[in-house]
């Protein structure tokens, strides 16, 4: 198996614990959010680790299987397919990624089997549904760098992603972006206080002015 950056288990965790909106503000880095149309397929689902990209031609997903026997442990999925949405995962896939210790799968194309992926609370983020399979005839890459519909998406990049949405930090700005997310977080749980003690988003924003002019 290939060997990424990992990631310290609470690094992972504060991510997690941050989530995407505020780290997404946090980064600075407009490229970095993912198509919103990428959603979760069951509802709190959560994911946080480094990515592992891959691309398959549309409507074949020779390149997962691939990936199965060379993704490294606590790596996210990360699937290009060009937007073709059929079913290019589904229970089956589900199985052996939880046997090759794979934490979430976020694909542009489409599952399928999703009463099982749930039960299972598989984290799987995807653009669509859909009962058709796939063939198995070509593999575009595995592994290597790709744009996930317009992110850049390398391996060991971080992967954070939970029912806002889905989020890539480049390996270089998880530190960063980190720090910066974790200062946001607690600025808004002291304007959370105020707001509970009676004062206003104007006056706690620095808009009072807009509410004066009326």
């Amino acid at each position: 198996m290939s060997t990424i950056k990992s990631y310290e288990a609470a690094t992972l965790e504060q991510a997690r614990q941050l989530g995407t909106s505020t780290l997404y503000e946090a980064s600075g880095l407009t490229t970095s959010s993912v198509d919103p149309a990428i959603r979760t397929v069951w509802p709190g689902a959560s994911i946080a680790g480094p990515a592992y990209p891959l691309e398959c031609s549309p409507g074949d997903n020779l390149s997962i299987h691939i990936a199965m026997e060379k993704v490294p442990r606590g790596s996210v999925l990360v699937v290009s397919t060009g937007g073709f949405v059929s079913g290019y995962w589904g229970e089956v896939l589900t199985v052996a990624a939880e046997a090759a210790g794979v934490i979430g799968l976020v694909i542009d194309g489409g599952v399928r089997d999703i009463a099982a992926l749930t039960a299972r609370h598989f984290p799987v983020f995807t653009r669509g549904i859909s009962m058709r399979g796939t063939i198995k005839a070509n593999s575009p890459s595995v592994g290597q760098p790709i744009s996930f519909t317009g992110t850049p998406v390398a391996a060991g990049d971080l992967v954070v992603a939970d029912d806002d949405g889905v989020l890539v930090i480049p390996a270089a700005h998880v530190e960063h972006t980190l720090t910066q997310g974790q200062s946001r977080a607690d600025k808004e749980a002291k304007m959370m206080d105020a707001l509970r003690e009676g004062r206003s988003t104007l006056e706690l924003m620095g808009l009072a002015s807009w509410r004066d002019g009326q």
